[in-house]
């Protein structure tokens, strides 16, 4: 499903080059959920959003589904990761003045779904994910529990082929990042691929294989 070779991340100043990323080499395969660990400024946040084609590499090459995203335009890389990726933040990254339902709805809008498929989904969703109930509330009216909940809903929404999250439990108590994580392994069970950064070692065991970053460079 995703293959990287000798992918570089760096920035100039100057004379000087600070590398971020050197040389990774890593590929993933459909259905895995693989965890990525290291300190921080390690590099991990960097390559998620390489691979979630937000942000794109220095040097290297990235397959995605046998495509190469190294070679893509813009607009190349933002229908790829608009059809198959979804993205799960720490800091959730709901927008404030939209209600659950109407958060859950904005990605289905941007992929001009018919509306009564769009209302089909999102009523799928609020029942999946227990939010019934919530579906009027502004994000602000959330527990942070409640409100990654909803952010892990709209990025499932779209039916990804890859969700990737970025440090999802960090804001949250025991309780909800337990509650966010066994959603994440039921998905995964159900066939989706997961990629999660995180420090936690508990967190990590949900996954079936951990890659260490340390200043860059993937370390045994």
């Amino acid at each position: 499903m995703i293959r990287l070779k000798g992918i570089t991340k760096f920035y100039s100043t100057g004379f000087v080059k600070t590398f971020v990323l050197r040389n990774i080499d890593l590929e993933v395969h459909q259905g895995e959920f693989l965890t990525v660990m290291g300190p921080s400024g390690a590099g991990k946040s960097t390559l998620l959003y390489i691979l979630g084609m937000l942000d794109t590499p220095s040097s290297g090459e990235y397959h995605f589904l046998d495509r190469p995203v190294h070679r893509m335009t813009e607009r190349q890389l933002s229908d790829l990761h608009k059809n198959h990726i979804g993205f799960v933040f720490q800091s959730y990254h709901l927008i404030d003045d939209l209600t659950v339902y109407e958060n859950l709805e904005t990605p289905l809008l941007y992929k001009k779904v018919k509306a009564s498929e769009r209302k089909g989904r999102v009523c799928d969703m609020l029942d999946r994910f227990h939010i019934v109930a919530k579906k009027d509330l502004f994000p602000n009216q959330l527990s942070g529990g409640q409100q990654q909940k909803v952010a892990v809903a709209r990025a499932v929404i779209t039916n990804p082929s890859l969700i990737l999250a970025d440090e999802p439990t960090g804001n949250l108590n025991t309780a909800e990042g337990t509650e966010i994580m066994e959603l994440f392994k039921k998905l995964n069970a159900e066939g989706t691929t997961i990629i999660q950064v995180t420090h936690s070692e508990k967190n990590a065991a949900y996954g079936k294989r951990i890659i260490n970053l340390l200043d860059g460079w993937i370390v045994d």
